[in-house]
């Protein structure tokens, strides 16, 4: 059998070197050669290092967002204690009537006015100060009671100095006469 191949190369050997590979053949090569192969995308490390870098920075916008807006909001007296919440209203009620009250003497009065909003001035400011300290404070409750009882002492020291207005006044009317 190999007998018969040799015999059948020599005989045609003329023909495979004249003739070559066949146009079919070639066609096909030059197509898959025109053939771009895409390359594969890989990243690289910078751009790895990119991404996360990104990433820890967004996380931290958001968490540095998050704990401003939490801290931003203030705590009300009813967050901590719902029955020393519902006195801070009654007072500040009381405390906002009794105002007005003391407000329609003070064209009548305007210095002891003076005086007496001065006091109230001092104690609604140590107010705002408990009130600044309450988000932060270990024992909250215990600012609230300081709270409520400022406005007790603001309620107070309006209705002593509505008293003392009318006693002023009850005195005009009695050295008039």
């Amino acid at each position: 059998m190999s007998n018969k191949l040799e015999g059948f190369v020599k005989d045609n050997k003329r023909e495979f070197e004249v003739k070559g590979p066949s146009d079919q053949l070639w066609e096909r090569i030059s197509a898959e050669l025109d053939k771009k192969k895409q390359p594969k995308r890989t990243i690289k490390l910078y751009q790895w290092m990119s991404i996360a870098a990104m990433l820890v920075i967004s996380v931290g916008i958001y968490f540095t967002y998050n704990y401003k807006q939490a801290n931003n909001r203030q705590i009300e007296v009813a967050d901590i204690s719902s029955e020393f919440g519902k006195k801070e209203v009654r007072f500040v009620n009381q405390i906002e009537e009794k105002k007005d009250s003391l407000a329609v003497y003070a064209s009548a009065n305007p210095d002891l006015y003076k005086r007496f909003t001065e006091d109230l001035k001092n104690l609604d400011e140590e107010y705002n100060r408990l009130k600044n300290q309450l988000p932060n404070s270990p024992n909250q409750l215990w600012v609230v009671k300081a709270m409520v009882k400022n406005r007790e002492m603001q309620l107070q020291v309006l209705k002593q100095q509505l008293i003392m207005i009318n006693q002023v006044n009850q005195y005009k009317k009695e050295s008039t006469i």
